[in-house]
């Protein structure tokens, strides 16, 4: 047998860490006016490693993270990433009690804030689990009223890295080891975990990264917070290849095209709103977009008009790729789109697709079911929720396991797969899962509300939103008021559009809401 020479297997702390001797000089990152080079990025991300094991952050541990964009939270990323904790990222838009929902559920160790979440966090100290013991905040601040003010059990980045080596910790990581948990729910009620692994984020970034065309001369633009998973894609594809990030701290469209020009962006990763809004600038400028290499859009359908347009807008295309958090992907490549506008493309290397019927028997081409997936890529489970895990699972006759989607779809006689439905009653709106129980949960609370169904209508400025249909208790209510009531408790993404008030709702002898006949009801209803 021939020996193994040191890690026959490394994990990304060590690809990204080895990124720091061999690509010492090149760009790592850049923001604004911050610029790290490779071997820069890596001595800050070792320090912050070193610094929250020296405060007792140990393999393992949970670490809440609630950061706007920038180097702070990537360096914050790649050091829990590398002291073998499991970072918890969340989506800013948010609203407390969900906020506060998710670390319960995660059993947070530790907190790391940026300056403009630190007051938002301290208030909720005391909802915060127990096991809490660590607050971070990625700056002092510069205020000389907010200094006088800032908490003093908080302590600095800069503090926490003082005077910590700037190598890898030596921690013993092991591949099955949770690398992340990002939340798929914004929330009232129990939130949902997505767990990926150590092995599984990596191999996930090695076939993205080909279905994506990364090189090490990327230089990839994130417009999305990176708490979201679709930053991830970028953020990760380019970090395994040794490129280069360009972090944008909020979507702009002329920014975009701006950077495009200026810095050579080649890849990025957005949703379709953010494409309509850089396709809809481009109609009215010229812009040179030569140097882009690949986009991938995801988050909700690409409509085949949008779609297009943006291959007559950009040499390169565009790479509709339809998947979930939990682990399904499909990718429609530039070269295939033509004739097939409307499809979501063949699974991602490695991965393998099938169509069922509501009795888990397998579809035929042609014919509409549930898609599910298996592979190498798949989440390991929901954290701390072994239901909801068991109910994401598949097994077909020959005992082999898949993760259902709860999309419904079919594949055509070539193999491409389309999506038609989906059996989830999910609303995507601008990119991002809206789940209508957690909306629901909120209305029921109000005094005038006897029973309440929300769903997603079509939207021309989110491609869906909100809306809830109501019984009332009581004649006449004031829409409007309820829904200010509502969407004061609710988070920026969950707000609601339209309520409008009906008889009663539409539901089987088992009391079960038929939301699809509400959806056909409302199939002609589109708000801007």
């Amino acid at each position: 047998m021939i020996p193994a020479f040191g890690n026959p297997s490394p994990l990304l702390p060590d690809i990204l860490s080895l990124h720091g001797k061999w690509r010492n000089n090149q760009p790592a990152v850049i923001c604004e006016d911050d610029s790290l080079s490779w071997r820069e990025l890596m001595d800050l991300t070792h320090q912050f490693a070193n610094g929250v094991i020296a405060k007792g952050i140990q393999r393992g541990d949970r670490v809440g993270v609630v950061m706007s964009n920038g180097v702070p939270m990537l360096q914050v990323l790649l050091g829990i990433m590398s002291a073998g904790a499991i970072s918890v990222p969340i989506n800013l838009s948010v609203n407390s009690e969900a906020l506060v929902n998710m670390m319960r559920d995660a059993n947070v160790s530790a907190i790391i804030v940026t300056s403009d979440q630190l007051f938002r966090i301290d208030a909720l100290r005391q909802e915060l689990p127990a096991s809490v013991e660590l607050f971070v905040c990625d700056k002092k601040l510069t205020d000389e009223k907010e200094c006088d003010e800032q908490p003093r059990h908080w302590i600095t980045v800069e503090d926490l890295c003082d005077s910590q080596p700037n190598s890898q910790p030596d921690v013993s990581i092991d591949q099955d080891d949770l690398l992340n948990i990002i939340y798929s729910s914004g929330t009232t009620g129990m939130p949902k975990g997505i767990a990926h692994t150590h092995q599984a984020r990596r191999d996930w970034a090695y076939d993205l990264g080909i279905a994506l065309r990364y090189n090490g001369g990327a230089k990839t633009l994130v417009t999305i917070g990176l708490y979201s998973n679709i930053s991830w894609i970028g953020m990760l594809c380019t970090l395994i290849a040794g490129g280069t990030l360009i972090i944008h701290k909020k979507f702009d469209a002329k920014s975009f095209l701006d950077d495009v020009r200026d810095r050579g962006v080649t890849h990025t990763a957005m949703v379709p709103l953010q494409f309509q809004r850089v396709s809809e600038l481009m109609h009215s400028q010229q812009h040179d977009v030569s140097s882009m290499q690949a986009m991938m859009c995801c988050g909700s359908p690409l409509h085949a008009d949008l779609k297009q347009t943006l291959f007559e807008q950009f040499p390169c295309g565009v790479i509709e790729l339809y998947g979930l958090t939990e682990g399904i992907i499909t990718t429609l490549e530039p070269e295939q789109a033509e004739g097939r506008w409307s499809s979501v493309g063949k699974p991602l290397v490695g991965t393998d697709i099938l169509i069922i019927d509501d009795e888990g028997n397998p579809q035929s081409r042609g014919v509409s079911g549930e898609v599910v997936s298996r592979g190498r890529i798949s989440m390991a489970g929901y954290y701390n929720n072994p239901q909801a895990t068991n109910a994401s699972v598949y097994i077909d006759t020959q005992g082999v396991k898949w993760l259902r989607s709860g999309d419904i779809g079919y594949l055509d006689s070539d193999g491409f797969l389309f999506i038609v439905d989906r059996k989830k009653d999910m609303i995507l709106s601008g990119g991002q899962n809206i789940y209508p129980q957690d909306i629901e949960a909120v209305l029921k609370k109000h005094q005038w509300v006897d029973d309440v169904a929300v769903i997603g209508a079509k939207s021309n400025r989110w491609g869906e939103t909100p809306v809830a249909l109501v019984v009332a208790k009581k004649p006449n209510i004031d829409t409007q008021s309820l829904k200010n009531w509502a969407n004061q408790k609710l988070g920026k993404q969950q707000r609601i559009t339209d309520i409008r008030v009906v008889r009663e709702l539409p539901r089987n002898p088992n009391g079960k809401l038929l939301k699809r006949e509400l959806r056909k009801e409302f199939e002609d209803v589109v708000y801007e």
